[in-house]
């Protein structure tokens, strides 16, 4: 193996891990995006560089930022964050199963041949598929960032919906 990739999946699992294992929902999200962005660098490492910028733009960029304006805006105070034994047992539970279907899916991926055609590397380039994009579908591309941002808008106004103070005026 790779020391290069074996440097980024530790990258990527161990941030995944720490985001999985504390307790802090902002320090979970920040090491989730550090999680995105070793994906990203796996991706530049098997010289996917469309692939990688893609990742940084959508889910380091754009997900991220809505991960984290989620948290933040529907925080809970620390009493309403008890741990019951019934939240430890749907714990276990989830970590049963994600080492099931990991199981599966290392099974499937070690007796799986990948033949890598000769030509695939060369097929489409980054700035083709950029002047695509750019050109004849710039339209739709502008429409679904201000889909996105109304979206992101509305979001907000719903969740800072019922934040007024016990008597129902606004503070200045």
């Amino acid at each position: 193996m790779n020391a290069v990739l074996a440097a980024i999946a530790l990258l990527v699992l161990g941030s995944a891990a720490a985001a999985l294992a504390l307790r802090n929902l902002i320090h979970s999200a920040l090491l989730l995006i550090l999680s995105w962005l070793g994906i990203a660098l796996f991706f530049l490492w098997a010289d996917a560089e469309f692939a990688a910028f893609a990742q940084v733009l959508v889910y380091v960029g754009a997900v991220s930022m809505v991960v984290l304006f989620a948290v933040l805006l529907t925080r809970q105070s620390r009493a309403d964050l008890s741990v019951t034994a019934q939240s430890r047992g749907r714990a276990a539970a989830g970590v049963g199963a994600a080492l099931a279907v990991a199981a599966v899916l290392a099974f499937a991926v070690l007796r799986t041949p990948l033949p890598v055609p000769s030509g695939l590397r060369s097929a489409v380039t980054v700035r083709q598929l950029g002047g695509e994009l750019m050109g004849p579908h710039a339209g739709a591309l502008l429409l679904v960032g201000v889909l996105l941002t109304v979206t992101l808008l509305g979001a907000v106004t719903i969740a800072g919906a019922g934040r007024l103070p016990p008597d129902g005026k606004d503070q200045p």
